[in-house]
């Protein structure tokens, strides 16, 4: 490639190469595959020059310059492996070592310590200083987070970090010289922070560890499996650590998944959920009043007894089934599957925590207006109306704030609270709660009654955005059914191509949506009354289905239409805030959950059926902006069952057996026939995230208010998962007002 105008072409080692102009020398060593040392520099982190690790050679240069601060130039001519770039490399290996200890072996950073790498490739194994390293006993800043002051090598990466990128600043720089050290941001020399981890899985060294991780195991004693994070709506790559059947922590160190480097707490240490004592091991059936261990066969065969006599005395229609947020696409699907083609009811709904039926059919004809999660971090212009990034979606979050940190984006908001993505939003627009489409309306131009002021502010930012270009919209909960609609109307008319993103809680929100685990929308948000669509699905699923829409969610619960109700990972008690009794979910005859816990539905169940967790099972999730992941077993779920295989052996008990025997073969179905879904296996297989983009061709009907809403959990809990995390309810934080966040 010949020399241009945003393209530089030097010399590295002999070969000649291009890069982009402004690229740092560092980066463009590595984009030839030398790797230059540095413990300081980290990407996307200010410059800091203090290790000197990354001294290379360049022609005409009179002395060794660092890679990490030199900008290429045309022309240079770069040595990165000199004799005298190897002995300065040396040299500053043994200024680290004089007050760093040599304690390798017991240190749990021993086998994937930068430090201890480069000790071994260039050879600092002896030192001409003699005096007494420096003893000083371990801290704890956290409950998370641990501090061995003699193994910090100063490269402050830490102190960046969480300064720039997380906008927390819990870390700073005390004292000078050789007594310099990273301290806290409390006074009593505790932390007061998010917890994520970050500042651990920056370190080079062995100075910051983890509370749940040290002092357990080695790095080769451990399996790295690489699946989607079980907690939250974003599908954050965590590699889970396991050892023993065991999770001990998660990390994201090969930087593969949409998430870069970045986890939050719940995506490094709140997989340990999964080995709480009160884990359910085996099927629990209601007898004389009390809930006792029963064998599969005994709970299945009296499931799918009891279910076929209430339908065939009460009809389908008295069957209701409510999904889950957390179970997998194939799960889903074989439900809805289930539910209307062997019970014959469409009475099927799950916890909705956005409006994704809304947006599809808003959307109808054109996928390309969905936002992938890394769209963000390259935007220019960002508006959002509702929900709290920092705690619901903390990646979306940090994609944020990486699109204004770095590439200058302008930040919108229009909210009811003062999150704390106000620091780096152009404009706040704070509005009433509940009045967020009466601010949409308002953007319309149209006369609300919201006040005369805020009034005026959203006429200004809606001539803000209107001077922007590619807006991407992310909204919450509080935005649902017709506001949708006019969102996206709104939107439509600013310049250049405006794209979305609804905010849904859970793990696999989406996917429950686009699955069709909704009252009156098949797989893809096709519409149930469109006879046409009807019967392609009876082709597909080679069985009638019932033609009227079912009861929704908040209809299922407490009337009495029902007879039996079927809940798959969820807890309506507690979400729905009903009373703790029988009564309070109506005048039920069965009630059947699956579960991992022993939640305050399932106490009221006539049968509990223990479910394998999301670490335990393979599968796909579709994260709020619509990018398939595929699961990855991690640990052996021993006597409890997947989802999946409970409803397919109930098939087989009921007498009417689904014929997909496996998650592989419910998922090329849905590739198959699902709107959106006829996404790459090859991709899905090498760990990718794939983007679907479902479309309805029809606008969704007004979703009744209280139907879509937000658990609004914050970056320490998550539903049921957050309550049996001993690392997310260690942490003091979990009792702080968001404002301390």
């Amino acid at each position: 490639m010949s020399e241009t105008q945003n393209s530089v072409q030097l010399t590295v080692d002999g070969r000649a190469i291009d890069v982009p102009s402004g690229t740092l020398l560092i980066e463009a060593c590595k984009s030839t595959g030398h790797e230059v040392p540095s413990f300081c520099y980290y990407p996307g982190l200010s410059l800091q020059a203090a290790c000197r690790m990354c001294l290379v050679e360049i022609e005409k240069t009179p002395k060794l310059q660092t890679a990490c601060t030199v900008v290429v130039q045309p022309g240079m001519i770069v040595r990165t492996e000199t004799p005298q770039v190897a002995e300065a490399r040396k040299n500053m290996l043994e200024f680290l070592l004089t007050n760093h200890p040599l304690d390798c072996p017991v240190c749990d950073k021993g086998g994937e310590c930068e430090l201890q790498d480069m000790v071994f490739r260039y050879g600092a194994a002896e030192s001409r200083f003699v005096e007494e390293k420096e003893h000083q006993p371990e801290q704890q800043f956290s409950p998370i987070v641990y501090f061995d002051y003699p193994r910090c090598i100063l490269c402050f990466r830490c102190v960046r970090v969480c300064d720039e990128a997380m906008d927390v600043k819990a870390l700073g720089i005390g004292q000078r010289g050789v007594r310099t050290l990273i301290i806290p941001n409390r006074p009593d020399g505790t932390l007061e922070c998010e917890e994520c981890g970050m500042c651990i899985d920056i370190c080079p060294v062995g100075a910051l560890t983890s509370h749940q991780y040290r002092y357990k195991t080695r790095p080769w004693e451990m399996n790295y499996v690489g699946t989607p994070c079980a907690h939250c709506g974003d599908g954050c790559k965590t590699t889970l650590n396991v050892r023993n059947n065991q999770i001990l922590r998660g990390n994201n160190r090969d930087m593969t998944g949409i998430n870069g480097e970045f986890l939050c707490i719940k995506g490094r240490y709140a997989g340990d959920f999964t080995h709480h004592p009160e884990r359910l091991r085996q099927p629990l059936l209601r007898r004389n009043g009390q809930l006792q261990p029963a064998s599969w066969e005994e709970a299945l065969g009296f499931v799918a007894q009891h279910l076929k006599e209430i339908t065939k005395r009460s009809g389908p229609r008295t069957v209701g089934f409510l999904g889950s947020n957390r179970t997998t696409n194939e799960e889903n699907y074989l439900l809805a599957r289930f539910a209307r083609t062997v019970v014959g009811t469409n009475n099927l709904d799950h916890h909705r925590t956005a409006d994704f039926a809304a947006l599809a059919g808003a959307l109808h004809g054109e996928p390309v207006r969905y936002a992938a999660s890394g769209d963000l971090s390259r935007a220019s212009a960002i508006l959002l109306v509702g929900n709290d990034p920092t705690h619901n979606h903390p990646l979306l979050a940090w994609n944020i704030r990486s699109a204004v940190r770095q590439h200058g984006a302008h930040l919108y908001i229009i909210n009811s609270r003062r999150i704390k993505l106000r620091r780096q939003a152009r404009q706040l627009v704070e509005i009433p709660s509940g009045k967020e489409a009466a601010a949409i309306e308002a953007l319309h131009g149209a006369p609300t009654d919201i006040s005369a002021a805020t009034q005026q502010e959203l006429a200004t930012l809606r001539a803000a955005l209107e001077k922007e270009s590619d807006v991407i919209v992310l909204f919450g909960a509080e935005v649902f059914g017709s506001a949708v609609s006019r969102l996206v109307e709104f939107s439509r008319q600013l310049p250049g191509v405006t794209r979305y993103i609804a905010l849904g809680d859970y793990a696999n929100s989406r996917g429950a949506a686009d699955m069709g685990l909704l009252p009156d929308r098949l797989p893809g948000y096709a519409s149930l009354k469109d006879a046409l669509t009807r019967k392609k699905w009876e082709q597909v699923w080679g069985a009638a289905l019932p033609s009227e829409p079912g009861l929704h969610a908040k209809q299922m619960l407490g009337g009495n239409q029902l007879r039996a109700l079927y809940v798959i990972g969820s807890n309506p008690v507690r979400t729905f805030g009903l009373p703790q009794t029988r009564e309070a979910l109506g005048e039920l005859e069965l009630l059947v959950v699956h579960e991992l816990f022993l939640t305050e539905t399932a106490r009221l169940a006539d049968v509990v059926l223990p479910a394998a967790s999301a670490y335990e099972k393979d599968g796909t999730f579709t994260n709020t902006c619509g990018e398939v992941q595929r699961l990855k077993r991690a640990l052996d779920p021993g006597a409890v069952r997947t989802d999946f295989e409970i409803i397919r052996l109930l098939s087989y008990a009921w007498g009417t057996p689904l014929p997909l025997r496996s998650s592989e073969a419910a998922f090329e179905e849905i590739r198959q026939h699902v709107r959106g879904y006829r996404v790459s296996q090859a991709q899905l297989v090498a760990g990718q995230a794939v983007r679907c983009a479902p479309t309805s061709g029809h606008a969704a009907a007004d979703t009744p208010p209280g139907l879509v809403f937000s658990a609004d959990d914050s970056l320490f809990t998550s539903g049921t998962l957050g309550r049996y995390s001993a690392a997310l309810n260690s942490v003091s934080e979990r009792d702080l007002p968001r404002s301390r966040l």
